[in-house]
């Protein structure tokens, strides 16, 4: 939603989702989990296997540095979406990121070729003893989502673990300006059941990261879209950890 395609902003989906209420399915307006994740896959015709994307809008102001939800969840079923890991490792830890899928290993030559602008990567990791060095190209990877960060787990000791969550489908998501998290939860050949899972796993995430300074309804709206298909507008209730319609049917 690259990191690229795991966190950047799925168009289609926020395109329908807009305001969360002018421009979602009036169909379903207020559906169920289940009726949205029904009504997506149902809806998406394109000739590929189409991404299912949810929005949840916070009632956070992301301008606050205390306000500003970020964190990363694997899930249960993972995106079905091939991910390209890099390694910035040395010696033992990147033959053990090797070993567990990396695609991409390396230190100092790694790097370089960052700093020359080629990136064959959706997501790093980082050894502890890597991140000095890795400053020099922290203007390209930032911005792109890339730069590995102890708060997520991609600055580690333990690489070959983390290239294993991340090639299993591990998901960043963090609050864009408006509050508003993006993230990818399966693909539309995924079984209702797996969406689910993936949808329940995804939103009590999001219930537990809520900051300790916020005020109000913090789960405001919640829609569901594949990468083509317009988006469905889901009863919030059914869809917040907090309440007790929680993933009723």
């Amino acid at each position: 939603m690259a990191l690229r395609h795991l966190v950047a902003r799925p168009v289609a989906c926020w395109h329908y989702t807009r305001a969360f209420a002018t421009q979602a399915s009036k169909v379903a307006k207020g559906a169920s989990v289940l009726e949205a994740i029904t009504a997506v896959k149902t809806g998406a015709k394109a000739k590929f296997d189409e991404t299912v994307e949810i929005a949840v809008r916070l009632g956070v102001d992301p301008r606050k540095p205390n306000q500003n939800v970020r964190s990363t969840i694997s899930l249960p079923h993972g995106t079905g979406k091939t991910v390209r890991v890099a390694a910035f490792a040395t010696e033992a830890d990147a033959e053990a990121a090797l070993a567990a899928g990396a695609d991409v290993v390396g230190s100092d030559e790694l790097i370089d070729q960052v700093a020359k602008g080629t990136i064959d990567f959706d997501r790093c990791v980082a050894t502890p003893s890597m991140m000095a060095k890795l400053g020099r190209v922290a203007r390209i990877l930032g911005p792109r989502g890339l730069m590995p960060n102890p708060k997520l787990g991609t600055v580690t000791k333990d690489v070959a673990q983390m290239v294993k969550e991340l090639k299993g489908g591990m998901v960043q998501f963090r609050t864009e300006k408006m509050g508003i998290i993006h993230a990818p939860v399966g693909k539309v050949s995924f079984s209702e059941a797996a969406l689910k899972e993936n949808i329940r796993e995804l939103m009590v995430a999001l219930a537990n990261c809520k900051p300790e300074s916020q005020k109000g309804s913090y789960i405001k709206g919640v829609s569901l879209c594949s990468t083509m298909g317009k988006g469905v507008q889901i009863d919030v209730t059914n869809a917040d950890p907090s309440s007790p319609r929680f993933m009723l049917e």
